[in-house]
């Protein structure tokens, strides 16, 4: 038996003592099993009420009573998703629930275990398609049952399954936020082991035909709802990479099918219909983050709808305050959406996820003044998270004294620079991914002492990675666009100078100018600002530049396939959707970059919507054509793109 006393720690969740040979196998009939439940439903309630440490008792009680029930177990891996324990724990509640799948087949050789044998054969059986549903069998009637004397899997073993399908599920969530491709790897794997699952389940719940009810209680065929729902939401957002080894299981993503099943859950204001809000909420919010060019007009306006009909039955939840915070910022609202996060800090003081809801939405609100060039106050929550030691302290100390070079404290922001390479050393492979990036940033302006920080917008650049200029206002961006414009001519002068010393001594020891890296990259953030205010035009001299220098990007290697995805954006904004494709194509075939995987989300994620409009594909995807303002490709006029960029966009302009 667990040791309550170890679970009922304050601030930790944890499954100890489990003794899985104790497990009984669950007996209790449809109706039984919903009033059994009764407490899940009230711990739900507590849990997005705010009264987090009122839900934990509660799961943890039950957990107990009703000893080693996988149910209460897989509420508190749900809660765990705020903590660092979240996957042991859910490993804790899969294997309960496996447990209780053997006791329950293992008990005895009777008409029960036999039918879940056949059941099981059925499942393979049926499972061999396509579908995006799994295949399902004839439904019996009353008349069947009665005269064939038809008999169903029980109602616990059917339960349990789905348990332990939603731990693998939970999992897998956890494992895609990773952004790597091992952690889309093992998602994948985790997704085909839920889906085994929920296959299962759902094959027999339909060959219950309309009198599901009398075999089946009401909290598994939601459960069955959430859960294939949810595995079709998360499969539509892996990349294609990825999304072809999960094809290879048999089954692929269909998110239209997502979105029905998870509205019938959330309509059924059963156990996980919070949970079915909250996956909807967050598939809208991140997927639009990820790809606002294209989505925005498709996403937002659900998410506003989804979120208005969450808050109705929990109008002062910190849970959804910050998917409050996420929506407003999908319209525009950047105002609102601080707001939001400010009141789930305020609302969530003296609870369970105080610490970790103030975090999230400190960082949060932080990224808020970032877009609204607040410098100052972004800096000030930064250096709270970094003294915090929240996720990384070598990001939030590189964040801070970027937002300080933007307010124009050049000797604080080196001071917070030169600390970065102290910090670094997270062994999760995320956060060390994001930390390279920004060792990498600070290493450069040792290597200059520091000298060449005036052509480096570091702030406004982290925006332009995380796609914020979309949420910006117009104001917002026109400040953005001088600011850029001003380093650019920086560069310039720099260029003029050290020219101007070559045109009077031979030999001199100051070698030409090099600044493709800081042009490059300042270009990509002109191009991509002024995609986002929609002038797509003015766009396209800025990528060629970056497209027709590419070979000289060593360092911010990750500029070349962001400048290929802006040129995809630039094309569709001029309704070349064709050719749009064909840069996003391009894109794909750079690796080992900075933020490689979440590009490739955004692409992803921007090809499956071209197919939703009937986009044909490129003719000729081996092709990189840029477009020009007339409608021209850059092979057509590649050999001049160089030489006729304007003298303050290129260096070749000043090549003797």
């Amino acid at each position: 038996m667990p040791d309550v006393d170890a679970l009922s720690t304050a601030n930790v969740i944890v499954l100890n003592g489990l003794n899985l040979k104790d497990i009984k196998a669950n007996v209790l009939s449809p109706r039984e099993q919903e009033k059994a439940d009764e407490p899940v439903l009230r711990a739900v309630r507590h849990l997005f009420n705010n009264r987090f440490m009122k839900a934990k008792r509660l799961f943890e009680q039950e957990a107990q009573r009703q000893v080693n029930d996988p149910l209460y177990a897989l509420g508190l891996g749900s809660m765990a998703f705020l903590k660092e324990t979240a996957i042991n724990v859910l490993l804790g509640a899969y294997s309960l629930a496996a447990a209780q799948i053997d006791a329950a087949t293992k008990r005895n050789v009777g008409d029960s275990v036999v039918q879940y044998f056949s059941s099981y054969y059925n499942y393979v059986k049926y499972s061999r398609n396509t579908s995006p549903l799994p295949a399902s069998p004839t439904p019996a009637t009353r008349e069947s049952i009665k005269k064939q004397k038809i008999k169903f899997v029980p109602n616990g073993i059917l339960r349990a399954h789905v348990v332990k399908a939603e731990s693998c599920l939970q999992i897998a969530i956890l494992q895609l936020l990773q952004e790597n491709v091992v952690g889309y790897i093992k998602c994948g794997l985790n997704l085909r082991r839920a889906y085994i699952s929920y296959s299962f389940v759902w094959q027999e719940y339909k060959r219950m035909g309309q009198t599901y009810n009398d075999f089946i209680d009401q909290d598994t065929v939601s459960g069955i709802q959430f859960g294939i729902g949810t595995v079709h939401l998360v499969l539509s957002s892996l990349p294609q990479k990825v999304l072809r080894i999960v094809s290879a299981f048999g089954w692929k993503a269909d998110k239209h099918l997502g979105f029905a099943l998870l509205k019938l859950c959330l309509e059924g204001r059963r156990i996980r219909s919070p949970m079915a809000s909250l996956i909807l909420l967050a598939y809208y919010s991140v997927q639009t983050t990820l790809c606002p060019q294209i989505l925005s007009s498709e996403y937002t306006q659900p998410a506003i709808e989804t979120l208005l009909d969450a808050q109705r039955t929990y109008p002062n939840s910190a849970i959804f305050l910050y998917f409050a915070g996420r929506t407003s910022r999908l319209a525009r609202n950047l105002s609102l959406s601080t707001q939001s996060f400010v009141y789930a800090t305020e609302i969530s003081k003296n609870e369970w996820a105080e610490v970790e809801v103030l975090h999230m939405c400190s960082y949060e609100i932080a990224f808020n003044y970032m877009m609204q060039h607040h410098w100052e106050e972004a800096a000030k929550l930064f250096e709270t998270l970094y003294k915090d030691r929240f996720w990384s302290p070598a990001v939030f100390r590189y964040l801070q004294g970027a937002c300080l070079d933007m307010m124009g404290d050049r000797t604080e922001a080196i001071l917070a620079y030169a600390e970065v390479p102290e910090l670094v050393g997270s062994k999760t492979i995320n956060v060390a991914m994001m930390e390279q990036y920004v060792l990498r940033k600070v290493k450069t302006f040792q290597e200059t002492g520091y000298q060449d920080m005036d052509m480096t917008l570091a702030a406004i650049e982290y925006l332009c990675i995380f796609n914020a200029f979309h949420f910006m206002d117009e104001h917002s961006l026109d400040q953005s666009l001088t600011t850029v414009d001003e380093a650019l001519n920086r560069i310039l002068d720099a260029e003029r100078m050290e020219y101007g010393i070559r045109t009077r001594e031979l030999l001199p020891e100051t070698p030409p100018p090099q600044y493709f890296e800081q042009r490059g990259t300042l270009l990509l953030i002109k191009a991509s600002l002024l995609n986002a205010m929609g002038r797509y035009r003015e766009a396209i001299i800025h990528l060629n530049w970056i497209i027709d220098h590419k070979e000289k990007l060593i360092v911010d290697k990750w500029v070349a396939p962001f400048a290929f995805w802006e040129a995809g954006v630039t094309s569709w904004g001029l309704e070349y959707k064709t050719r749009a494709r064909s840069f996003w194509t391009t894109a794909l075939k750079y690796t080992k970059y900075d933020f490689e995987y979440r590009l490739s989300m955004s692409i992803n994620l921007a090809m499956i919507r071209a197919d939703e409009l009937g986009v044909p594909k490129p003719e000729n995807p081996t092709k990189q054509p840029v477009v020009t303002s007339k409608g021209q490709t850059s092979s057509e006029t590649a050999g001049s793109s160089g030489k006729t960029t304007p003298s303050d966009q290129t260096s070749d302009a000043y090549n003797p």
